[in-house]
């Protein structure tokens, strides 16, 4: 399976924790320039493109959230170490000695570190490791540092793209995988000359990890009659998982989102999904998701009289640790999906 893992590696190792979201929207306006009809940036930094439909009689409402678990610096201590706080969810144990790039005048390279398993005392040993235990070493000075970065930067990972048989692993997957899909559908509509059934609203929003935030301004904005949340959805398709754990399994094709903590998604949208994914032979997957939830819900409700909703999903292995992997060709049947449904969605019975 071949798509473009240049641009992937680009969208995915660009930095943009929530509310730092400048350097991957800088590069999603380039790569979009051209491919829709009307491009702004609201006042929160969502990015929304328009591609106008054969109707304007309703509107069509895809987002992909931009930004990545990171960190904020809070403290630089008398050594030259910095203490941060969490932008999203971590868990802790996956930062040991991981390398992160402190983002200020100047991206400063540093490692997380924590205390040598050798100098613990035996109950340390068993504890989970917590937030509070780890530090940045750039191995500079307190005045070196103060020279470029200071108390409120920004902290992304360093993980630089690889490919591993037909998967691609990378840091921050969630949600670049979804960022990327939505430029390349964008580019698909192009380059195949289909017209969206209605006004489609392209959106990459902004700060999801920290509570689905740009897209509660983007729907108040577009106010979609059809919405579609782009994120990752976990493949739990590893050694000691059940098959009800897995969610999904990676190479099985894209999720169609059933349900989260935060949404049950439209039953005719699901319907309509299936049934596009059955016409353009498109391989599929159900997604229930037990716990997390997506921009999917805000796009659902954040509209007067609410928004039928439903969710392409991309399964991923390792979600929100250090790097993560998802399958190319799920990857390329999620924009396969996109498109097909933006396309289609005139000649479908949305009676109840």
């Amino acid at each position: 399976m071949s798509i473009n893992t240049n641009l992937l590696s680009r969208v995915c190792e660009a930095p943009g924790a929530p509310g730092f979201e400048k350097e991957i929207r800088k590069l999603v306006l380039e790569e979009i320039k051209g491919l829709a009809d009307e491009i702004k940036v609201d006042n929160m930094g969502n990015v929304i493109a328009l591609k106008k439909g054969k109707s304007s009689a309703k509107k069509t409402m895809a987002a992909a959230h931009m930004d990545e678990i990171g960190f904020i610096v809070t403290h630089i201590d008398d050594r030259g170490f910095v203490r941060f706080n969490p932008l999203g969810g971590f868990d802790p144990k996956t930062l040991t000695s991981q390398r992160v790039i402190i983002h200020g005048k100047k991206d400063i390279m540093g490692v997380m570190g924590s205390k040598p398993t050798h100098i613990m005392q035996p109950e340390e040993r068993t504890k989970a490791a917590q937030m509070k235990d780890y530090f940045i070493d750039t191995c500079l000075t307190k005045k070196e540092l103060e020279k470029h970065i200071s108390v409120g930067d920004s902290v992304t990972r360093y993980s630089p793209l690889v490919e591993l048989g037909n998967c691609v692993n990378v840091k921050s997957l969630d949600n670049r995988v979804c960022v990327f899909m939505l430029i390349e559908t964008l580019r698909e509509l192009k380059k195949s000359k289909r017209k969206p059934a209605y006004d489609f609203y392209a959106v990459f929003s902004v700060q999801e990890e920290v509570g689905l935030r740009g897209a509660i301004a983007s729907a108040l904005l577009v106010q979609p009659d059809f919405s579609f949340g782009l994120d990752t959805t976990i493949a739990y398709d590893v050694p000691g998982s059940t098959p009800q754990e897995q969610c999904t399994a990676l190479g099985k094709g894209v999720a169609i989102k059933l349900m989260d903590s935060s949404v049950i998604c439209d039953y005719r949208m699901i319907a309509f999904m299936k049934s596009t994914a059955k016409k353009h032979k498109i391989n599929w997957q159900p997604e229930i998701l037990a716990a997390g939830g997506t921009d999917t819900a805000n796009l659902q409700r954040m509209v007067a009289g609410g928004s039928i909703a439903g969710a392409v999903s991309i399964p991923t292995r390792h979600i929100h640790q250090t790097i993560e992997t998802s399958d190319k060709g799920d990857i390329q049947g999620a924009i396969d999906l996109l498109a097909a449904c933006v396309c289609e969605i005139d000649a479908y019975d949305w009676g109840y």
